[in-house]
């Protein structure tokens, strides 16, 4: 058994590969920042031991895993080096972990963390299966043949993997603070593509896939009649969505979904590809299908008397896109509330005409504070640069938050990913008040 100090256990990333190693028998701790964070609560569920930062946590004789969030010159890894005790970065670390199962890399600029949660939960009704999703949710089998993770573009740290499969949702322009522009995030996706070992599983509806170069098969899925794997007759209702599914021009199967949007059918889609691929029966993958419950922050439901709060990570123009159609869909004569918390500088000053285009699409906008980063605290412009350029947009402080209340039986889409729960947990105490002064 090893021992494993985790310096950053709360990021995303680093909680749900903490999970899979402590499932797997391994001895587990890490250390972060005391402010409670989501990704911790599988965590503690496990009593696994979260730290405050402090040099005194490391000792010799364990193996520290870096998130890449902290520099080299973080305390906990200065004093590891100090000690002669291994330092591994996380991708570094998860590139050699994955090399023992069938692997599946899920990657793209949108969808990665709803299409890793599905694949994992499909394929974990064939065979025993470990998983790392993107939302904090983690799990280790040990005799687990599959290993399905969530693979970020950020930064290139996908490029640590060699993956078996490669699923690329779509490729977009995001972390305007690392990529230059488009090509440069398709350069990073096509040396991706060279390191895959059995075959890439793509969206042939999106235009920058459509040249992706492999040394092994590239197989496509999208609504395109030219893609391998295509859906066609989407029937849209309340309840969920479904399409028949053709590959190669043939009539494969016809399946059900309980969720919302034209995205939900691509990722579902992108699952059913890889499935066939692996042999997986279309009767077994309708059944995971129908029990699927949803990753943490898509579009997560709480019903409030006759107002629904929906809390979502959509940061991205596209992503705002996908959630209001959803919501549209599913709840198609309720009025749709756009709360919106732009997430770091660069991305809003890069996508500012974007962010408006999309947000006007509901019924009415709320704009909360630009949500900064800790590698960006300042910008050249602020939310007000944002609200100009949506009419009849507001801005929304958390001691305002009664603004909402003009909004009877609506939609409350609560969206961003920084900060953006403390909008809705404020509203939900608004309602809770109204309830119980009713």
């Amino acid at each position: 058994m090893t021992f494993y100090h985790f310096t950053g256990i709360k990021g995303s990333g680093m909680s749900s590969l903490a999970q899979i190693l402590f499932d797997s028998g391994e001895q587990v701790q890490g250390s972060d920042y005391e402010t409670y964070y989501f990704t911790e609560k599988p965590l503690r569920d496990r009593n696994i031991t979260i730290l405050p930062f402090d040099p005194d946590n490391i000792h010799e004789g364990m193996t520290v895993i870096a998130g890449n969030a902290f520099p080299d010159e973080h305390p906990e890894l200065v004093r590891a080096k100090e000690l002669g005790v291994e330092v591994i970065r996380y991708h570094k670390f998860l590139g050699d972990y994955i090399k023992k199962y069938t692997s599946i890399a899920i990657t793209g600029a949108h969808g990665k963390t709803s299409t890793t949660g599905l694949m994992s939960h499909v394929i974990g009704g064939y065979m025993p299966t470990s998983f790392l999703i993107g939302d904090g949710t983690g799990s280790g089998k040990e005799d687990a043949s599959y290993f399905v993770m969530e693979a970020c573009e950020y930064r290139r740290h996908f490029l640590a993997y060699h993956p078996d499969y490669a699923v690329m949702t779509n490729i977009d322009f995001d972390h305007p603070d690392y990529f230059s522009d488009i090509e440069d995030v398709n350069a990073a996706f096509q040396q991706l593509a060279l390191q895959v070992n059995k075959a890439i599983i793509a969206c042939g509806d999106d235009e920058h896939l459509q040249k992706i170069q492999a040394n092994v098969p590239v197989v496509f899925y999208g609504f395109g009649t030219h893609n391998d794997f295509a859906a066609r007759n989407i029937e849209k209702t309340t309840e969920g969505t479904s399409f028949e599914v053709y590959v190669r021009n043939e009539f494969y199967h016809k399946f059900f979904i309980p969720m919302f949007g034209d995205h939900t059918v691509l990722n579902s889609l992108a699952v059913i590809s890889l499935c066939h691929y692996e042999g997986i029966p279309a009767n077994l993958i309708q059944e995971r299908l129908n029990t699927y419950g949803g990753v943490k922050r898509r579009f997560t439901e709480t019903k409030m008397g006759n107002s629904v709060l929906v809390d979502d990570y959509a940061h991205h123009p596209t992503e705002i896109n996908a959630t209001i159609q959803s919501a549209r869909q599913k709840y198609p004569d309720r009025q749709i509330v756009a709360v919106f918390q732009p997430h770091t500088f660069s991305r809003t000053e890069a996508f500012l005409q974007d962010f408006a285009d999309s947000l006007e699409k509901a019924d009415a906008v709320y704009l909360c504070d630009i949500f900064s980063s800790a590698r960006e605290k300042q910008g050249a412009l602020s939310i007000d640069d944002l609200a100009t350029l949506i009419e009849g947009s507001k801005i929304l402080q958390t001691d305002k938050i009664d603004m909402l209340k003009e909004h009877n039986d609506a939609v409350f889409l609560f969206m961003g990913a920084g900060d953006v729960h403390k909008y809705q947990e404020a509203f939900e105490e608004v309602l809770k008040d109204n309830e119980e002064t009713a």
